[in-house]
């Protein structure tokens, strides 16, 4: 072997002695073959197997079997971002004249992809309100997908995901529901029927703010197919790197759950205990409108609530956030640091509420001291 040969020829080395807690990071766009005859029968292997990097590495392959095991699925597929988990759904079961069901309290891109993507080539959607009042009614023969979000983006509204499911069931239809704010350690959407359970692994899965996936799980093998072959015609594909990121992060993601899981609920009493601050929207509380849905369905709840603001609260909101030490202002969640974001809603609510005309602040909390945090938010509404 010359030189020039030697330097991209790897050497074969022992593992036989090699044994590591860390899953190792594969990458690949070629995938090379025995011979003529398997590169020739390529196409007759199954979706376990590897054809081409653009359909995962044996690092994919881990997270794929890890997220299945949590959701208590079948299979598993990742794709880059939540926001993709949610189009690649829709894509591989709508076709043109077919109807998806979304609730008002959709993740923002998702109505925007209804609305953008999917209604100009055909395919059309209808807003049912997020307590899924009226649900039923709203279905007819082009209904193909429901699709639910438990707890709803900023306003925590909790579906009653087991008769949404069993609605399904009746009709024919497909269901499907963002599990990102709960995780498949505190809810388990596949156990109650739905037929895609997705997630941002972005979030809690990542845990650390520094990477974009998302997963989808299901139980039924020929929508794992169509999951795939709508990801195969689209080109997409996940990084290793990433992957082997989110593998990290699951590690402590029961450990890290629990912390904030207590936090923010020790800081939501704490803050509905102030006479100054307007509702707080905490599914563990008590006062929340679904608590008792989220107490039959959910096992716990993570990090994320509300607290929506009182009219006079909101001049003075600039200066009250620029008063924090700890927590910061961003967007996305689920990582180390606490996060705060104000929002306003109303303008894309279709079934509003008085609580929809006000500001309404998200928070996220992460790791710090408990202590720091209720220092922050103590400081904020005395500002405000």
């Amino acid at each position: 072997m010359r030189d020039a040969t030697a330097c991209t020829v790897h050497p074969t080395v022992d593992l036989s002695d090699y044994q590591s807690l860390t899953v190792p990071t594969y990458r690949a766009s070629t995938i090379v073959f025995k011979d003529a005859q398997s590169y020739a029968a390529r196409s007759e292997r199954d979706l376990d197997s590897y054809t081409y990097g653009l359909y995962g590495t044996p690092t994919t392959k881990t997270l794929e079997a890890q997220i299945t095991q949590l959701e208590n699925g079948v299979r598993s597929v990742i794709v880059p971002s939540g926001q993709a988990g949610a189009t690649v759904v829709f894509l591989s079961v709508l076709l043109p004249g077919d109807c998806v069901l979304i609730p008002d309290n959709v993740y923002a891109p998702v109505l925007d992809f209804c609305v953008n993507y999917l209604q100009p080539r055909g395919i059309h959607h209808k807003i049912y309100p997020a307590d899924g009042e009226g649900l039923e009614g709203l279905i007819d023969p082009t209904v193909k997908l429901i699709w639910a979000e438990t707890p709803g983006s900023s306003t925590m509204e909790m579906q009653d995901l087991p008769a949404i499911a069993a609605l399904g069931k009746k009709h024919g239809i497909l269901t499907g529901a963002d599990n990102t704010w709960a995780t498949p350690l505190y809810f388990k959407p596949l156990d109650l029927g739905f037929d895609f359970s997705m997630q941002a692994l972005s979030k809690y899965a990542g845990g650390h703010s520094d990477l974009l996936l998302g997963s989808i799980c299901v139980k039924d093998l020929d929508l794992r197919k169509k999951l795939r072959d709508t990801m195969r015609m689209l080109g997409i594909a996940v990084s290793p790197d990433e992957v082997s990121l989110a593998l990290r992060g699951l590690e402590t993601m029961a450990v890290r759950l629990a912390h904030v899981s207590k936090t923010s609920e020790d800081l939501a009493h704490m803050l509905e205990a102030r006479p100054d601050v307007g509702q707080v929207l905490h599914p563990a509380l008590p006062s929340f409108p679904q608590h008792a849905i989220w107490k039959r369905d959910f096992s716990g709840a993570s990090g994320v609530f509300s607290v929506v603001l009182n009219k006079d609260q909101e001049d003075a909101l600039e200066a009250g956030l620029a008063s924090l030490k700890t927590m910061l202002i961003g967007a996305s969640w689920g990582g180390t640091r606490s996060l705060i974001v104000p929002v306003r809603i109303a303008e894309s609510r279709k079934f509003p509420k008085p609580e929809h005309e006000r500001v309404i602040l998200r928070i996220n909390i992460g790791l710090e001291d408990p202590e720091d945090l209720r220092r922050d938010l103590n400081i904020l509404f005395d500002r405000l």
